[in-house]
């Protein structure tokens, strides 16, 4: 269990504390959290008042400005210089240079680099933890959580990096040799969400790195604090092994970046799990953040509203709130966990995905028809069931059971181990992250035969005479 770090908290929750006079004259005062002294510990993380948000092997940015906010009570954190289509072609070009080393580099070696990357992220475990849950929203536990998702990524791959490799395949020829042969692809373009801003490029960055691959990341322009504090930790361990820090290269930026990234040939592979945008202008409310709570705020004003419009939605369809449904007279973007009956199962609300929480309960006669219910929704990433019924376990994990990509007994829908691969189906993209054989989709296979004899025999037999 995590220990909540107890300056965090308790600075946070002084509202009197951000609001005391200080010394200097007023027009002179940043009212960014981060120039105020109980966020000190930001500058652990290598951050300023004003971050470059591109990274190739040198900082930079020639974009737009961004503030990123707290959304637990909606103060301006500090701010980032974006990518302009300039700084993304001059980082793609110098990303595929870096990869010409990169994938001469031995895996093992290339698995040595990433145990570093791994072991520079335990030593900032609670501090970008508490970035996560400022910046994001998450509660504490959950951020410094997140974070270790990546750590264990980084253990696990570094021994996959031993053992990446094809078979040697029986050859239906004498004198020939079948062996199946596994490449890099080359630059993997990485766009990840605000909802886990850390562990998903985690997933992604750790596997592409022992693989041979460089990556390029855009992270959700809500979030780009954490972007560019990962980078630096990540740049300072490449720097130390004298490699060029384009391997991991990053672009903060908007819909223009993720567009450009979606429709470059350049980029070989590209892992995309949503964006957010923010705000041109975000109002400053002078707020108290309340802390050691167990349920966090949402993530933007915006989604404050489209959980209200659900709420509704529901009412409208037939449903009704037992529970929760309003906004929290709090400070900042806090909701109700919210529970609403009485829909039917093919309500649109109840198909369509909110990202709040809202839980839609429903009544069912029989297995066969929950099990169906589960299976008509177009999204399709986790499922999970509660039973002792033996026989309804191994139904809900066969053929007739859930289409998910995670597939859960008695256990919640939530939280992933990284041993085993991570990804959804259907409209929730058919792709796998982590653990298990994921590390092929990084990778392109070559079957290749080998002929040591001195003949030239044909497959199935097959001469010319």
């Amino acid at each position: 269990m995590w220990r909540v770090p107890g300056p965090l908290c308790a600075h946070i929750a002084r509202r009197s504390e951000l609001l005391r006079p200080r010394s200097r004259p007023a027009a002179l005062m940043s009212t960014l959290l981060i120039a105020q002294p109980q966020y000190a510990w930001l500058q652990e993380l290598g951050l300023r008042e004003e971050n470059e948000g591109v990274y190739n092997g040198s900082w930079g940015g020639r974009g737009e400005v961004i503030t990123t906010y707290c959304p637990a009570n909606n103060e301006p954190i500090a701010r980032v210089r974006q990518a302009s289509v300039a700084d993304y072609e001059e980082t793609v070009k110098k990303a595929r240079e870096a990869w010409r080393i990169w994938a001469d580099v031995p895996a093992p070696k290339r698995g040595e680099v990433v145990r570093q990357i791994g072991d520079a992220l335990r030593e900032k475990i609670q501090v970008l933890g508490s970035l996560v849950s400022l910046e994001m929203g998450k509660i504490l536990v959950e951020g410094v959580g997140e974070v270790q998702e990546y750590v264990d990524i980084c253990d696990y791959a570094v021994g996959l990096s031993r053992m990446i490799g094809g078979p040697i395949l029986p050859s239906e020829r004498p004198g020939h040799a079948l062996v199946e042969q596994w490449n890099p692809v080359g630059l993997v373009g990485i766009i990840t969400a605000f909802n886990f801003p850390v562990a998903v490029y985690g997933w992604n960055n750790a596997i592409a790195m022992i693989c041979g691959n460089v990556c390029l990341w855009k992270g959700a322009p809500t979030t780009s604090l954490i972007s560019v504090a990962v980078t630096k930790i990540i740049a300072k361990v490449l720097e130390d092994n004298k490699l060029p820090g384009a391997i991991c290269s990053l672009t903060c930026g908007g819909a223009d970046i993720g567009t450009a990234m979606a429709k470059d040939e350049r980029v070989n592979l590209l892992s995309f799990t949503g964006s957010t945008q923010v705000g041109k202008q975000v109002a400053l409310m002078v707020q108290e953040r309340f802390a050691n709570v167990l349920y966090g705020p949402l993530h933007t004003k915006q989604a404050v509203t489209m959980f209200l419009g659900a709420v509704e939605a529901a009412k409208k369809e037939g449903g009704t709130v037992v529970y929760g449904g309003k906004v929290m007279d709090r400070p900042g973007n806090y909701v109700e966990p919210t529970i609403v009956t009485g829909l039917a199962h093919n309500a649109s609300i109840a198909h369509t995905e909110t990202f709040a929480p809202i839980l839609y309960v429903f009544k069912f006669k029989n297995e066969d028809e929950v099990f169906a219910w589960n299976n008509e929704v177009k999204q399709g990433l986790s499922s999970s069931i509660f039973t002792k019924d033996l026989g309804r376990i191994f139904r809900w994990l066969g053929p007739k059971g859930s289409d998910c990509g995670i597939v859960n007994v008695n256990i919640p829908t939530s939280g992933a181990e990284i041993g085993g691969a991570f990804g959804g189906e259907k409209h929730t993209g058919g792709g796998r992250e982590s653990g298990s054989d994921a590390w092929k989709q990084y990778m392109r296979r070559s079957t290749c035969t080998i002929n040591y004899s001195k003949d030239l025999p044909l497959a199935q037999g097959i001469k010319f005479q």
